[in-house]
C-alpha cells in the first residue's frame, strides 16, 4: 500500500476489471434458471447477512472502531465481510479511512462532486489506483496477520461461499422439493443476484448519499442523510450523521431514524460478542435538533486520527 494521497483517476482499467464485469454479465443465466419466490428469499437473506457485515463489521468496527470485539471475532466478522466479494477489510477501511480525510476533495476518488455519477458509484474501483489505498490508515488493522491474508488473497472466501450456496440449492432440491427451486437457481438467486445488489447498495453512499437528501450537519462536504438509503444498507444511508461524528457506533442518531445494523450489534453486544459500543454525545443530538451543527472538530473523526497516528 502506498503513503501518499490517492490520486483520482478517472482510467478505468478495462483488464483487471474483466472478473468484476463478469459478475454482472453473469445476471443473463437468470433467463435459464428462472424465478421462485424460494429463490428471491434465499437472495434477500444471504444480502442482509453479508451487508450487515459490510455495515456493522467492514464500517462500524474496521474503519471507525466504533466499538470492541475479541480477536477471534473480529476474524469470523472479516471472513464475513469478504464473502461480500469487496475485497478485504485493511483494503476496504484504508479506502474509507481515506474518504473521511478528503471527503469531496481533491483527494477523494469517489466524490460525484468531482468526478460525477459512474465514477463515484463504481467506476473508481475499476481503475489501477483503487487497488492501492494509503497504507499510513491502516497501520492499526496490519498488525494482524490473519486480516492480512484475507486481504491478500480476498478471492478465496467468495469462491468458497459460492460453493457452500451451490451446494445448499443441491440440498434443498433434493430434500426439499416443494420449495420448487433447483441448484442452479439457488446459486445464481443466492450468489451472483446478491452480491450484485450488495454492490450496488454499497455504492449508493458513496454516490446517492453524495447528491440526495438532507443535510442536518455542516460537515464542509456533500454528505446527507437518506431515509430509504438508510433501509437499503441497514443504516449507512444517514451519511450526514455519520460524516459528523464518525465516532458513534450508531448512525441513526435519534429513535425515529431506523438502523438496522445498530440493532444488530446492540444483539451481538447482548450476547457477549461485542463490547463498548459508542454513543451519539448528547451535545451532537443538541446541535442536530436546532439545525446549527457546526462542523466537527476533526473533519476525519478522533477514531480515523487514532488510527494514522498509531504505530
Amino acid at each position: 500500500m502506498s503513503n501518499q494521497p490517492l490520486p483520482i483517476d478517472r482510467n478505468v482499467d478495462w483488464g483487471s476489471s474483466i472478473p468484476f464485469l463478469l459478475m454482472h454479465v453473469s445476471l443473463v443465466s437468470l433467463f435459464w434458471v428462472g424465478f421462485s419466490w424460494a429463490a428471491l428469499g434465499i437472495a434477500v437473506f444471504f444480502y442482509l447477512v453479508r451487508m450487515f457485515a459490510i455495515t456493522g463489521f467492514y464500517h462500524r468496527y474496521f474503519s471507525h472502531k466504533t466499538f470492541k470485539t475479541s480477536r477471534w471475532f473480529q476474524f469470523v466478522m472479516g471472513v464475513a465481510g469478504s464473502s461480500a466479494v469487496q475485497k478485504g477489510p485493511i483494503w476496504w477501511a484504508a479506502h474509507h479511512r481515506h474518504h473521511h480525510a478528503h471527503s469531496d476533495d481533491e483527494h477523494d476518488v469517489h466524490s460525484p462532486r468531482r468526478l460525477g455519477f459512474w465514477m463515484s458509484h463504481v467506476g473508481w474501483v475499476m481503475t489501477n489506483e483503487s487497488a492501492d489505498p494509503p497504507s499510513r490508515y491502516v497501520k492499526d488493522l496490519r498488525r494482524y496477520p490473519e486480516l492480512g491474508f484475507i486481504d491478500r488473497f480476498y478471492l478465496i472466501v467468495p469462491v468458497l461461499f459460492g460453493a457452500f450456496v451451490l451446494g445448499l440449492g443441491f440440498l434443498i432440491e433434493r430434500f426439499l422439493p416443494s420449495w420448487g427451486t433447483t441448484a442452479g437457481q439457488v446459486f445464481v438467486w443466492g450468489f451472483l443476484v446478491s452480491t450484485i445488489a450488495l454492490y450496488h447498495g454499497t455504492y449508493t453512499i458513496n454516490s446517492l448519499s453524495h447528491k440526495f437528501g438532507r443535510q442536518r450537519f455542516k460537515t464542509g462536504d456533500d454528505s446527507r442523510n437518506n431515509f430509504w438509503l438508510a433501509l437499503l444498507t441497514l443504516g449507512e444511508g444517514w451519511h450526514n450523521n455519520h460524516h459528523f461524528y464518525p465516532g458513534s457506533t450508531r448512525q441513526g442518531f435519534y429513535w425515529w431514524e431506523i438502523d438496522l445494523a445498530y440493532y444488530g450489534l446492540r444483539v451481538l453486544a447482548l450476547c457477549g460478542l461485542i463490547r463498548e459500543l459508542n454513543p451519539v454525545p448528547a451535545r451532537v443530538k443538541a446541535l442536530g435538533r436546532a439545525g446549527n451543527g457546526e462542523r466537527a472538530e476533526s473533519p476525519v473523526g478522533a477514531d480515523i486520527e487514532r488510527a494514522r497516528t498509531e504505530a
